[in-house]
């Protein structure tokens, strides 16, 4: 089955379905794992923190940030969650994303302009229709982020926002920032809500 564009109205009328989510206070959603035990063990939460927002913030565009997401995404999607790609910077190519698990029926892809992609963003969190929901913006202000970091919570939804690593330079209401690094190829937790961040970096092997 291959990747299909999808409108955002149209991802939105799946709220008409009731998916059977429990309602819980965010501290109490469960653990997410991020699929990479070493990274796990580092995070307060035990993996991504449930019901919130996190920076990806890149060293470079294709520096590993596909390679870190995509066990989530694989076992989001095969639990039924939809995953949703908002404006990314390039064209998802079905069959990688296929090969490393990602079940494309559903994943979605919402073309937006670099105006639209924040709305397009916070919308898809807020409808609770989605397991995860992923954006690239370019430009991004702390009230911006702090709109996506309200909207994850309310949809108790994964949001991840993949931006420059020019971006630590200012403070954000993101639960957790996490750098990736290409040389040496490791991560950094820069920021992580209900712990400290470990003081050394995390290696991964690279693509």
């Amino acid at each position: 089955m291959s990747l299909a564009r999808v409108n955002l109205n149209g991802l939105l009328d799946q709220r008409r379905v009731w998916r059977g989510r429990a309602v819980q206070a965010p501290s109490a959603e469960a653990a997410q794992p991020t699929g990479h035990a070493a990274l796990d063990a580092c995070l307060p939460a035990g993996g991504w923190p449930p019901a919130a927002l996190t920076e990806l913030l890149l060293a470079a565009p294709g520096c590993g940030e596909l390679q870190l997401l995509w066990p989530s995404l694989a076992r989001l999607t095969a639990e039924g969650e939809r995953v949703v790609l908002v404006a990314p910077p390039w064209v998802p190519y079905p069959q990688a994303w296929q090969a490393a698990g990602v079940v494309l029926e559903h994943l979605s892809w919402v073309r937006a302009s670099a105006k639209e992609a924040l709305w397009a963003t916070e919308q898809c969190l807020r409808s609770g229709s989605c397991g995860a929901v992923l954006c690239w913006p370019g430009q991004a202000d702390d009230r911006a982020l702090r709109r996506l970091q309200v909207a994850a919570e309310t949809g108790h939804t994964l949001a991840f926002a993949l931006r420059d690593q020019q971006a630590a330079l200012n403070p954000s209401p993101a639960a957790l920032r996490l750098a990736i690094d290409a040389q040496p190829a490791q991560w950094r937790v820069l920021k992580c809500r209900g712990g400290r961040a470990p003081a050394q970096p995390i290696a991964w092997p690279a693509a």
